[in-house]
C-alpha cells in the first residue's frame, strides 16, 4: 500500500493541510507510538478577569432600558456548571470576556472552555455557545 493510497489530507481554506485521515488498519499499527504525543497537549492558561470587559459591562448596565430585569445567572450547556450570579460567585466559574452597550455579553467557562454568548434584545435574551474542539 502506497502512502498516497492510505493518507488523505484535509485542507483548510488557504489550501494548507489541516488534518490527516488514516484508514483504521494503518491507525491500529501506529496508535501505540502516537498516543504519548497526544497526551502532551499544553494546558490552557488560567483566565483572569480583566477590567476592560467589566468597564464595558458597567456601561451596558448604565444603558439598560430593556423590558425585563437583568439576570446575572450564567449556565454552561456543555459541562453543566452554573451560577446564579457570575459577579459574586466565590468560585468564579465564568470570566466575562466581552461586553458592549448593544446587549452582547460573552463569557468563558473555566471548567470546559466553552464560550457562552448572551444576546440581550428589547424583549428577550438569546443564548448561544461554542465549545472548543478536543
Amino acid at each position: 500500500m502506497s502512502l498516497s493510497d492510505c493518507v488523505q489530507y484535509i485542507l483548510d481554506s488557504a489550501g494548507k493541510p489541516a488534518y490527516v485521515v488514516l484508514p483504521v488498519d494503518v491507525w491500529s499499527k501506529i496508535e501505540a507510538s502516537v498516543a504519548p504525543l497526544l497526551k502532551e497537549q499544553p494546558s490552557s492558561p488560567t483566565l483572569v478577569q480583566s477590567s476592560g470587559p467589566l468597564q464595558s459591562f458597567e456601561e451596558f448596565m448604565q444603558c439598560w432600558d430593556f423590558r425585563y430585569a437583568y439576570d446575572p445567572a450564567v449556565h454552561c450547556p456543555h459541562c453543566g456548571v452554573e451560577t446564579s450570579d457570575w459577579r459574586n460567585d466565590p468560585n468564579s466559574p465564568f470570566v466575562l470576556t466581552n461586553a458592549n452597550i448593544g446587549g452582547l455579553l460573552v463569557f468563558h467557562c473555566r471548567r470546559c472552555g466553552t464560550t457562552i454568548r448572551q444576546k440581550h434584545f428589547r424583549d428577550h435574551v438569546a443564548l448561544e455557545h461554542s465549545t472548543p474542539k478536543a
